[in-house]
């Protein structure tokens, strides 16, 4: 298992997310989905793991919101960014893209790899959704003949439930975050919807963002 970098859903999820896997993580826009995806980064800084962070935006912008989520910068990973970077993310150019992952991958065989990307509904918005199926699903593959772990976010609301449905099937597990309103009230939630060698995981979770942390906790209605 690879920690999540995230103590309590680690224990959710037995210890982290399963070795040479694909995560996908839904939610609407301003949720914290990225902010699992720093929390992951930044444990395998930590431990010595090779960390790529793909992104549509630019370098400066990512450091910035890591560090309002209070993640120190001591440590940064390698980047393929639309600014900021030696190799540069062009969302019109979805090949180069999956070439700039595939040399990282090719060049540290024999660690384990972590990446973590934005650009998968970008990606899905700018081109057709069979193209871009075939697309992810030769890309995982590639992935995961390393040991290497790929976290991916996506907006949900931007793709219909056809296209969401189709792209959940090409990842190994799949983490929705949502905000749940009750009156006056506003709930962050988050469940697993699917995880590789797990039993499914009924029901939601809470989680906050307190002392520079995420904390995820049992839903109580």
């Amino acid at each position: 298992m690879v920690s999540t970098g995230i103590a309590s859903l680690d224990q959710i999820l037995n210890d982290g997310y399963p070795e040479k896997s694909s995560i996908l993580v839904l939610g609407q826009a301003g949720l914290g989905k990225q902010a699992l995806g720093y929390w992951f980064i930044r444990s395998g800084l930590t431990q010595g793991d090779y960390c790529l962070y793909v992104t549509h935006r630019n370098v400066s912008d990512v450091l910035r919101d890591m560090k309002g989520f209070s993640i120190p910068g001591d440590r940064i990973p390698d980047w393929i960014a639309s600014d900021g970077s030696s190799v540069k993310c062009n969302l019109r150019d979805a090949t180069a893209i999956s070439f700039g992952i595939k040399q990282a991958l090719q060049r540290n065989l024999g660690r384990r790899i972590r990446v973590v990307t934005d650009v998968l509904s970008p990606l899905l918005v700018l081109n057709q959704s069979d193209a871009m199926f075939g697309y992810w699903t030769q890309l995982l593959q590639e992935i995961k003949k390393h040991d290497a772990v790929i976290l991916a976010t996506g907006d949900e609301e931007m793709h219909t439930p056809a296209v969401i449905a189709s792209m959940e099937q090409l990842f190994d597990g799949v983490i929705e975050m949502k905000l749940y309103e009750q009156g006056l009230t506003v709930t962050p939630l988050l469940r697993v919807r699917q995880m590789l060698g797990q039993p499914p995981l009924p029901g939601w979770f809470r989680f906050s963002f307190v002392r520079g942390m995420m904390e995820v906790v049992p839903n109580v209605a």
